[in-house]
């Protein structure tokens, strides 16, 4: 394969809006960009696939340009559904300051950092409709699917004008830096254009950008704080053993698309652990594999042993496998041990979950519950969950929502 192809390979290509983009990422170095605003004091799993793929350009020897938006974050990318809510100068200004601390890690420092506020904090409203509004035109801004989308419910000016501010974005590291590419989610390729439009009508000359698809998890959701199920980068809001467990019970049907996108391992190994997948699914080698390579990237090779070990002494010591499913459930609690162990999927009817209870079968936390009358509340929630065993061998921690 060459280097485009693979990129295919890994499900990382999904607009393009060239096909000189294949030519110019096989046979150029090219400088390219990709931005966040920084809505936050640190990245998650979601900005992290776009990360990755940014890393694996620049080992291919393209150059990379990360942006944090200073400027955008002020104003807010419009949302599918509702307006994003205002935060403050000082707040950015502090995000900005986790996100760079980051991404230097990640990149050991040879990525080049730059803030869009630097080139828009002294530009005048009247001199950025003169400069830039003239170029774009409302109904080639109203065609945008986000923009669209958001017509009904309504979208206010400063959002509409997003677009705007990210082309200009564009513009500038083209003119600044010979920045002739974009590389985003996909949900950024509305802007991606915009800024591609405003290139070709004010200067006249060429610039390009792909997308990648956006990482869902197996309900569909993504891996964005805005869903609610965030992994931080950041080791204080999310420890590197508690992302390890998290990536150690990926589905099945999502793991070796996870490990083409989030790891740098060859298609003979992904393919070797996809064979795994197949025919010794018990054993979890993708799983494992790919939350170990994501801890070793994220915060070095020591962490990833470190947590490895931990992970494997834990469930070890409690007479587990290490391949224990977590499920979240959304409940109240305050139920029958029945109606809870009905919750964990483990057992096909009430009436043998009640005979399983009854025939002293069934361990909470460890302990044996043979009282088919015994609730089951808050109390019972040990280390974030609820460990059910059933039987010998079969566990299943329960996360309580």
């Amino acid at each position: 394969m060459n280097f485009f192809e693979e990129l295919k390979w890994r499900g990382l290509i999904k607009d393009i809006s060239s096909p000189e983009i294949e030519r110019l990422l096989n046979e150029e170095k090219v400088t390219f960009y990709w931005g966040t605003d920084p809505t936050a004091d640190s990245l998650h799993l979601g900005h992290y696939s776009s990360l990755v793929t940014a890393k694996r350009l620049a080992r291919h020897g393209h150059k990379p340009i990360l942006l944090c938006g200073g400027a955008t974050g002020l104003i807010g990318d419009p949302r599918p559904t509702a307006e994003r809510e205002i935060i403050s100068y000082e707040t950015v200004r502090n995000n900005i300051e986790g996100i760079r601390n980051q991404i230097n890690k990640i990149f050991e420092g040879k990525a080049k950092l730059v803030d869009n506020y630097d080139w828009t904090k002294d530009v005048s409203y009247l001199n950025f409709l003169r400069d830039i509004g003239k170029y774009i035109n409302v109904n080639y801004m109203l065609n945008k699917d986000i923009i669209k989308r958001r017509l009904e419910t309504g979208i206010t000016y400063a959002e509409f004008s997003y677009t705007l501010i990210q082309g200009n974005d564009f513009l500038e590291l083209f003119q600044r830096e010979n920045c002739i590419m974009q590389v985003e989610g996909s949900d950024q390729w509305g802007n991606i254009t915009t800024g591609i439009e405003l290139i070709k009508k004010k200067l006249g000359k060429e610039a390009y950008g792909f997308t990648m698809p956006l990482i869902l998890d197996a309900n569909g959701n993504k891996f964005g704080k805005s869903e609610g199920n965030a992994l931080w980068l950041d080791k204080e809001k999310t420890s590197p053993y508690k992302m390890y467990q998290y990536l150690l019970n990926t589905d099945d049907s999502k793991v070796i698309e996870y490990l083409k996108v989030f790891t740098f391992l060859t298609r003979e190994e992904i393919e070797s652990l996809e064979e795994s997948v197949k025919t010794e699914p018990e054993k979890r080698l993708a799983q494992k594999t790919l939350a170990y390579e994501i801890i070793k990237d994220l915060h070095g090779e020591e962490e990833a042993i470190k947590v490895k070990k931990e992970s494997e002494e834990i469930f070890a010591s409690r007479g587990m496998g290490e391949s224990t499913e977590t499920i979240e459930v959304h409940s109240d609690l305050n139920i029958s041990i029945v109606d809870f162990l009905m919750l964990t999927e483990m057992f096909p009817s009430k009436s043998e979950a009640r005979r399983m209870v009854e025939q002293n079968a069934i361990s909470i936390n460890g302990d044996k519950i043979s009282d088919p009358k015994t609730i089951i509340d808050l109390s019972f929630i040990k280390d974030g969950g609820i460990l059910v065993q059933k039987g010998k061998k079969q566990f299943k921690k329960v996360v309580i929502k």
